[in-house]
């Protein structure tokens, strides 16, 4: 028996794996993951859902990527506080994909892994009879874009749910940037802008060095192949255009093909050694399949930035994603997001003056004395529904102070949109905006992805 095979085995024991027929719950739901090679697969059981059996199966290959994730659940079940109680029967083969639409151990698909083959996993779980919750990206190119609008095609004539994890959508100031931006009193209307000078702009930065559940973070070697993961522009830029619709036009039908217009785009690669390389993965050189991205045969170039100016409904956005390779000292991944409007700016900055949290800063165009006494009557209202946010005053005008108990964190995230995903597969349905609003997200990043390459 090889070391997989002893670590599989022990990992199955301590997650209590039990024998299908004596492990019934008669939950409604069902979870069934996919080659779990992404670390968002184990966030989603990070916590316990009433309505979700403890009993999840996992169809994957078996390697480090599927060692990993059993590792991950097993610390959630014997953590201190609030351990989860999941049951891992796990399938192992060349054939797992096969064997999950035979056995139909569940009823919802999760898939966090290896891009490259994730949009046909979508369509085929659909087709099958499965509900899918996919993490980002669920496309990393125009091929993998033409298959999704199919994918939620059959989705709708199935009459099953698709839905991307976007757990940005649930960080406190973004939640409070979006409610400020609705406050036509406080904001005016949103601003058009130009190319130069968008309404909208969202930019992150990211590391490929980082904690997770308190420890470093160990990345599969194909994270760094942008084949397989997607280049940034179409990877974490996701989030960024899921916001820039979300925010700006809440609750509205996007129809990408009158809707958006790319009016330019840019990518570029951030280098590393195969030392940096090796203290991510574990791997002593360089698989043969990233030789493609190699300079001089030691440092790795990886496509994982991006920027795309556009306009959506006739404003000027811009999304901007880069990869660092770790985080300064004290720092770690961080968030800027401009809104402007016609009588303030809406701002959250992340950085060293904001203590690396997000904070929002409200930012009025002119002097008006009326200005403030109305912005508190705003906020009174507002606080009906977030006990607790105050306003602070500074040279150019309101920081909002938030309560700590909002800040649940990025990882806690994925057990909310787990949360309302579950909610809408209760129901039955989701609101009418948000399948086009995929499908425009996804347009935007991969149609972006063509121009970027295609202006080198």
């Amino acid at each position: 028996m090889n070391l997989h095979c002893i670590f599989l085995a022990l990992v199955l024991v301590s997650c209590q794996s039990f024998k299908r027929e004596e492990v019934k719950e008669n939950k409604p739901v069902r979870f069934i993951t996919i080659d779990p090679g992404h670390f968002h697969a184990a966030l989603v059981q990070k916590s316990m859902y009433p309505d979700v059996d403890s009993v999840v199966h996992v169809y994957a290959p078996d390697g480090s990527d599927l060692e990993l994730h059993l590792k991950r659940i097993e610390a959630f079940n014997n953590r201190d506080q609030e351990p989860t109680k999941w049951k891992e029967i796990v399938y192992t083969g060349d054939d797992f994909f096969q064997k999950m639409i035979v056995e139909k151990a569940g009823n919802v698909v999760i898939l966090s892994g290896n891009n490259k083959s994730k949009t046909a996993y979508i369509q085929q779980s659909l087709q099958a009879g499965f509900h899918v919750l996919a993490d980002k990206p669920m496309a990393i190119n125009t091929a993998d874009f033409n298959d999704l609008k199919e994918a939620f095609s059959i989705a709708d004539k199935n009459k099953l749910l698709l839905y991307d994890i976007m757990t940005e959508r649930y960080e406190i100031t973004t939640i409070l940037q979006r409610e400020f931006s609705m406050s036509q009193p406080i904001f005016g209307s949103l601003q058009e802008g130009t190319v130069d000078n968008p309404a909208v702009t969202k930019e992150s930065v990211h590391h490929f060095y980082k904690f997770v559940s308190g420890s470093v973070l160990t990345r599969p070697a194909w994270f760094m192949d942008v084949t397989q993961q997607g280049e940034g522009i179409v990877d974490v830029t996701t989030h960024l255009v899921d916001l820039v619709q979300w925010e700006a036009f809440p609750e509205q039908i996007i129809n990408y093909s009158e809707d958006v217009k790319i009016d330019n785009a840019r990518r570029w690669p951030t280098p590393m050694t195969l030392q940096q390389f090796g203290a991510i993965t574990k791997y002593e050189k360089f698989p043969e399949y990233l030789k493609k991205d190699l300079v001089n045969d030691t440092t790795l170039n990886i496509y994982c930035n991006g920027e795309i100016n556009y306009k959506i409904k006739g404003v000027h956005a811009k999304v901007a994603v880069i990869w660092n390779y770790k985080a300064p000292e004290g720092g770690g991944d961080t968030h800027r997001s401009v809104m402007r409007g016609s009588k303030a700016n809406l701002i959250i900055r992340q950085g060293s003056d904001t203590g690396f949290k997000p904070a929002l800063f409200i930012e009025p165009l002119n002097n008006d004395p009326l200005y403030e006494k109305t912005l508190f009557e705003e906020l009174e209202e507002l606080q009906v529904k977030y006990p607790g946010i105050t306003l602070s005053k500074n040279p150019k005008g309101w920081e909002v102070q938030i309560p700590d108990s909002y800040r649940t964190g990025h990882e806690a995230h994925f057990g909310e949109v787990t949360k309302k995903f579950l909610e809408y597969v209760t129901n039955g349905n989701m609101p009418a905006w948000e399948v086009p609003n995929m499908i425009a997200k996804y347009y935007t990043t991969t149609q972006a992805l063509e121009i970027a390459r295609n202006s080198q």
